[in-house]
């Protein structure tokens, strides 16, 4: 029987060490040559099967496909396209299974969250139906850290490691200068239902006062009144407040702080501008010097300081996934499993589709503190294991040196085209 070629592509927005779960995906496959074909990348993520613009990676050196390990965003370009579902919209799915056919595809890699999850999903049972079976495995990454069936998802380390480490550095600055300026300081942190990255804030503290003196978290309502109270609360004590804010901090009837009144391809409201919102409530009501920051695509996007578990297990959910869909496993994701124990250990389990498609985890309220702004022991215990290691990328001239890829473009085979 012919060796299937696989398609990889990356979806949504990126993280530290997405390319690490390419790179698991590429030399896995080129160590199974007499198993699986070549493997040929979307380019800007499922748009590129949609258009039948594909890369060949068996054009690229193994040094330069051992050089994702340590370079940020997505090696092969990512997108934000939703395939809707089969019922509105059946011709994307068939235009993906027409092009996994013309170029011999028998493996489908989608790296993603939960949208890329359920996409993979259908593609596998479509495929099926049209008599040209694709065996989907979808690898997790999300910064949001919300995959249900995984302790945690590839991506959210190395932005929980940025966000402590900005929280602790900003807060010192502010501490520093507090008696004749700064009093308050607001970071605001990507997360739309799920406040784990806000709780990584928390790691920066070590001892009572230390920042962040106030987290805000999606899963507490927002209370206007409660908030400032505990701001001038916590500058009487110690001079200043750290504030770490979720992008999605609502209020008790779900309307966000900072809604925007638009939406993305996704259908998700669009976000942006919580920090100075919150700046001027406590300007207007307490009268506080403030400034904010929004730690936006750097948080996401920072590789200079990743997490070396999350390098490891982003690498190994790539490395798995190969392994799943050479075995015969179809419709799975390979998950993190935390073991039992004081020391931390994790391995690879196997994860069903069906309950992880369109499904959000968040976080539990026993990691949230009784009075809604910080984190628990629980909550320390869960996430210190996820920041640590460094992985540095090497440098020259004083700046990260970050592999460069060919990216040459496979020939098409179809006469038609498609719109996306």
């Amino acid at each position: 029987m012919p060796r299937k070629n696989a398609f990889y592509a990356q979806s949504g927005g990126v993280t530290a060490v997405i390319n690490a779960s390419a790179c698991g995906v590429i030399e896995t496959a080129r160590a199974n040559r007499g198993k699986i074909g070549k493997v040929f990348a979307g380019r800007n993520g499922i748009i590129g099967a949609l258009r039948e613009d594909l890369i060949d990676t068996s054009k690229e050196s193994a040094a330069a496909i051992r050089g994702l390990m340590t370079t940020p965003a997505g090696a092969f370009g990512s997108c934000r396209h939703k395939l809707r579902s089969l019922e509105e919209n059946r011709a994307e799915y068939e235009r993906l299974i027409e092009v996994f056919r013309a170029h011999d595809i028998g493996y489908f890699f989608y790296n993603g969250g939960g949208d890329s999850a359920d996409t993979c999903l259908k593609v596998s049972q479509l495929s099926e139906s049209m008599g040209y079976p694709i065996q989907a495995i979808h690898i997790p990454k999300t910064i949001d850290n919300d995959l249900p069936l995984t302790d945690n998802c590839p991506g959210f380390g190395s932005v929980a490691k940025y966000v402590a480490i900005s929280t602790r550095e900003a807060a010192m600055d502010v501490a520093s200068m507090c008696e004749t300026s700064t009093k308050v300081f607001i970071l605001e942190v990507m997360g739309r239902h799920a406040g784990w990255i806000a709780a990584a804030a928390g790691l920066a503290a070590e001892q009572e006062g230390d920042a962040p003196h106030i987290i805000l978290f999606p899963e507490v309502a927002f209370q206007r009144e409660k908030f400032l109270k505990q701001v001038q609360r916590t500058v009487k004590r110690h001079g200043y407040c750290v504030i770490v804010a979720s992008e999605g901090a609502q209020y008790k009837d779900g309307s966000f702080l900072s809604d925007a009144g638009v939406t993305d391809a996704f259908g998700h409201s669009q976000l942006g501008g919580l920090a100075p919102v919150l700046a001027d409530m406590v300007k207007s009501e307490l009268g506080y010097k403030y400034h904010w920051a929004v730690a936006d695509y750097l948080q996401r996007s920072a590789r200079h300081i990743a997490s070396q578990t999350d390098l490891e297990q982003a690498y190994a959910v790539g490395q798995a996934a190969v392994e799943f869909a050479l075995r015969g496993d179809n419709a799975v994701m390979p998950c993190i499993v935390r073991g039992k124990g004081k020391r931390y250990r994790w391995s690879i389990g196997e994860a069903p589709l069906e309950q992880v498609a369109n499904r959000e985890k968040k976080m539990p309220r026993g990691f949230i503190s009784r009075n809604g702004f910080g984190i628990t022991e629980a909550a320390r215990e869960y996430l210190a294991p996820l920041i640590a290691g460094e992985a540095y990328p090497e440098s020259r001239n004083g700046l990260p040196r970050y592999t460069r890829l060919k990216l040459a473009a496979v020939p098409r085979k179809l006469k038609t085209s498609f719109k996306v």
